[in-house]
């Protein structure tokens, strides 16, 4: 089993930008524990991140029969993209949105996410474990109901 995590805008300047919500883990250093778990679940990971919506859903569509489910952390894109949004319909992929901080605790405008309606389901405010709960929630979402 192979499961993609998609990191979207900013999120390789995790670490320093603003820790005080996102914590002081790096996008590496988050990577490097999944890459532990995923050894013990025997299943494999690949991480990208980009800061280019284009990408995204570009990467989105080059999964469909090379992966098993994609984790997705769209950070701002989650709000805006309907591209996103079509691409994840359009693959009929299992994917797992996911969030650091919790967004629904936070601005307005970040209570809204335009992905959700077509990913299999949605975890937030974990800090770094939020990327382990959605390695385990992909690994297992086709025992799911």
């Amino acid at each position: 089993m192979k499961i993609l995590f998609l990191n979207g805008p900013n999120l390789n300047l995790l670490g320093t930008r603003q820790p005080e919500i996102y914590g002081r883990d790096t996008l590496a250093s988050i990577e490097a524990s999944v890459q532990v778990r995923a050894q013990a679940l025997g299943v494999s990971v690949e991480f990208r991140q980009t800061n280019d919506e284009g990408q995204l859903v570009t990467w989105i569509q080059q999964a469909k029969g090379v992966v098993h489910a994609i984790a997705l952390n769209a950070a701002a894109y989650t709000h805006t993209s309907i591209a996103l949004r079509d691409a994840i319909a359009a693959v009929e992929l299992p994917v797992i949105e996911l969030h650091l901080s919790n967004i629904h605790a936070r601005e307005s405008f970040r209570h809204h996410s335009m992905i959700a309606p077509v990913c299999r389901g949605q975890i937030s405010g974990f800090g770094a474990l939020s990327y382990i709960l959605a390695l385990e929630a992909a690994v297992n979402v086709n025992h799911l109901a």
